[in-house]
């Protein structure tokens, strides 16, 4: 499904473990060494410190990871708390993997994967799951596309053969090339042409990346798809969605050595692939500021973004902007609402925070401007505060809000075996690190007062910076003030 992707402190799928304070254990002392028997004896010991408090056990997923012969990736999870589970199939193909004059064919195969395989008839897929009392869906993003069903623990062998009949024989001809190609674009129709904000967020990459990679949307030009032929899109399934390019999580009720056999006896015999063409994502360095002003027919408040490129996920200076965007913006007693929406009256919503990306990744502000007040007087406020940040250190206090708040968001992502199944694909296909589950809060934990200062100085500059303006239609003649420039 195509949605923005900006993380405030981590993506959708990103899941944080946090501990509730800044606390750390104190070490044990050294005993001392024996003195002689006609030594002075030693003066009384001290009372011994108290050590701090522990924090709350970490939530740990447990994982077994496999590799079958024709380069499928598995990962097993076993969770018996409920009678399901839950398979997720990540694809290492995004829009990232495109080329020019063949955008949009990831976000197509999300449709297309729908369509029937070699012993699945047309909408069967779909009719099979929800009959035997599952769920299913797709995603596309720059980066991955990812395949999910969750079922009844005594429909394994259903899920799993449904996941491997279209991975080996995907129905692709002209028909369903058609009818996907029509549905795809009524529903850049409903989610950008006639969606408030929905052009803002296509302009936000075309404006801030030079390179194509994440420069073109997920959604893809409607020429290049009308372009599109039968070979076109074979090639481009033949080459990404091939066992060597995927990886298999499985959460929930099942037995490990039982999953893996029938994994084996599902997906071995699909054959392999050449390895996809490696994708160059670096960046020029920006040297100025950008900007655009762009009109909203649909929208019914003005809205700034300020954007900045900062350095790929799973970095320790994207970590120190993660949490650098909480203490920004998360909750009513967050610097950018004290400011904004409380004291000044100038917004009525503000955000900001990261996305996660394999490449060059994103820090942005998302600002609701309240009717009657200029942007430039809120991006005043915004940028006083980033000089804040960046000549004063973060308050405990900040820090210890950040940590409690992403650990219940943390416990809460991890509730679900979906969840989980969706996290350790795209943590395995990101970073080739799964386990990556269980240790984000050693990353966070790891960003000292000291980072966030300094990672505010090297990223949030003006030169590296992009500002877009939407006005609401009706507000801009009744102003009379034209399209494009400074506001």
């Amino acid at each position: 499904m195509l949605r923005l992707r900006i993380l405030l402190a981590a993506l959708l799928c990103t899941a944080l473990v946090f501990a509730p304070a800044l606390a750390q254990n104190a070490a044990p002392a050294k005993e001392a060494p024996a003195k002689a028997a006609a030594a002075k004896a030693p003066p009384a010991a001290k009372p011994a410190a108290k050590k701090a408090p522990a924090g709350p056990k970490a939530i740990s997923v447990p994982l077994k990871e496999y590799k079958l012969k024709n380069g499928l990736r598995v990962i097993l999870s076993e969770d018996h708390s409920a009678p399901a589970y839950s398979i997720c199939l990540t694809y290492d193909v995004g829009s990232r993997n495109e080329r020019p004059g063949r955008t949009g064919f990831a976000h197509l195969f999300e449709h297309m994967m729908f369509q029937g395989s070699e012993n699945i008839g047309k909408g069967e897929h779909m009719m099979l799951v929800q009959n035997n009392g599952g769920g299913m869906n797709g995603t596309t993003n720059n980066d991955r596309t990812n395949y999910f069903q969750t079922l009844p623990a005594n429909q394994l062998d259903l899920g799993l053969f449904l996941e491997a009949d279209r991975m080996r024989s995907l129905a692709i001809n002209q028909a369903n090339l058609d009818i996907q190609r029509s549905a795809v674009q009524e529903e850049r129709r409903l989610a950008i042409d006639n969606q408030p904000y929905g052009k803002t967020f296509e302009a936000i990459d075309e404006t801030v990346y030079d390179n194509f990679a994440y420069k073109h949307s997920v959604i893809g030009s409607m020429e290049d798809l009308n372009a599109a032929t039968v070979e076109d899109v074979a090639g481009f399934f033949k080459t990404y969605y091939a066992p060597n390019n995927a990886v298999l999580t499985l959460v929930g009720d099942f037995k490990s050595d039982v999953a893996l056999a029938k994994i084996r006896q599902y997906f071995e015999s699909i054959s392999s692939q050449p390895a996809p063409p490696p994708v160059d994502m670096t960046e020029p360095e920006q040297k100025a500021e950008r900007r655009k002003a762009l009109d909203d027919g649909f929208a019914r408040q003005p809205r700034l973004d300020i954007v900045y490129k900062i350095p790929a996920g799973n970095t320790p200076d994207w970590y120190a902007l993660s949490v650098l965007g909480r203490v920004l913006a998360s909750g009513q007693s967050s610097r950018l609402y004290q400011k904004l929406v409380k004291e000044k009256e100038a917004a009525t919503g503000a955000s900001a925070g990261v996305d996660e990306r394999r490449g060059p990744s994103l820090f942005q502000f998302a600002i609701s401007v309240r009717p009657g007040k200029e942007f430039a007087e809120v991006e005043k406020l915004i940028y006083e505060e980033v000089e804040r940040l960046k000549n004063e250190p973060v308050a405990d206090w900040e820090l210890e809000k950040l940590y409690a708040s992403l650990r219940r968001s943390r416990a809460q992502s991890l509730q679900s075996s979906l969840s989980r199944a969706f996290q350790l694909g795209q943590f395995a296909v990101f970073y080739n690190e799964p386990g990556l589950i269980n240790t984000f809060e050693e990353q966070i934990r790891k960003v000292t007062k000291d980072d966030i200062q300094r990672v505010a100085r090297a990223y949030l500059q003006d030169a590296n910076r992009t500002v877009i303006t939407t006005t609401p239609a009706s507000r801009r003649e009744a102003s009379g003030r034209p399209a494009g420039g400074k506001p």
